[in-house]
């Protein structure tokens, strides 16, 4: 593991501090300084996104000049977001053509899907510089730059991964699920849906929410930072913002609020339950949502 904790543990031998440092610097200069040198140094870092060798968001790891999310184990690598906005003022405009389709853009589109043993179904997009873990599904969707999608996940069509996202292995993102990505301001958190979790129909998740481990969230839930996320379990509520506990069953709600125009009820999130810690991860989610009525 690399003092900046971008590293998988199958990188290859590159000194990421170096090049975390280069990329600090050419960051600072102005798109007239930015030589082929640059260019080639700013692809280098993208061809490690693209495989999964180096992550803008880590699990377990922390590096000296990296920011922890709160309350959990991962740890945001600002200077590859750099990479990938260094990336459009080095690279030109070009046509790239895809079969029938024809494209106009900066980044090509990944391919080479049978060696990274991905199934992809037409017209899914996948941009240059994420990463696909073996055995995920991609049915028509959209994985934008920067995102990484673990081990046996399956996007379902017309869901989205914005860029960075972090996408944990075994998830299910349903169909018209939008994951939001980020880019700017370089301090934000993506999104990041951890191992296990199944996101319903037309969820929204966006501004850098974490959804945990084996977490459910029912469909049509919207999840931005702001939201309250409300545990109604127990006699009291709780409140939450920002975070989905790990195995938590969440649902769409509202609740009242007082404005100068009288009371309304805005959008909020209900825990109305938990999933079983079975070892039968495909069981433990029909039973919750059997037992809950949820809606996916």
């Amino acid at each position: 593991m690399s003092d900046h904790g971008a590293m998988t543990t199958s990188t290859p031998d590159v000194d990421l501090v170096a090049l975390a440092a280069r990329i600090e610097e050419l960051y600072e200069k102005p798109r007239s300084e930015l030589d082929g040198d640059a260019a080639a140094t700013v692809d280098q870092v993208l061809a490690l996104l693209d495989e999964g060798h180096v992550r803008v968001a880590s699990p377990g790891a922390h590096g000296q000049d990296a920011t922890t999310v709160s309350g959990a184990d991962w740890t945001i690598n600002e200077w590859a977001k750099k990479a990938i906005l260094l990336a459009f003022r080095t690279r030109q405009m070009e046509i790239i053509e895809v079969g029938p389709y024809s494209y106009h853009d900066k980044l090509a589109l990944k391919g080479d899907y049978a060696r990274r043993n991905v199934r992809v179904v037409p017209p899914a997009t996948v941009r240059y510089g994420s990463y696909l873990a073996p055995g995920v599904v991609l049915m028509p969707s959209y994985v934008n730059i920067g995102a990484y999608v673990g081990a046996g996940t399956m996007v379902d069509t017309w869901a989205t991964v914005g860029s960075c996202a972090q996408i944990g292995a075994d998830v299910h993102l349903s169909g018209g699920v939008g994951i939001g990505g980020v880019l700017e301001p370089l301090q934000a958190t993506p999104v990041i849906v951890e191992d296990g979790a199944f996101v319903g129909s037309r969820c929204v998740v966006v501004e850098g929410v974490r959804v945990g481990r084996e977490a459910v969230l029912g469909a049509s839930v919207v999840l931005t930072a702001s939201t309250p996320i409300i545990d109604v379990r127990a006699k009291k509520p709780v409140e939450l913002r920002g975070h989905v506990p790990p195995r938590a069953i969440v649902i769409p709600g509202t609740r009242k609020r007082k404005f100068e125009a009288g009371k309304y009820r805005i959008p909020c999130a209900l825990i109305v339950g938990e999933r079983s810690a079975g070892t039968d991860r495909k069981t433990s989610l029909n039973e919750a949502l059997r037992e809950h009525a949820v809606s996916v």
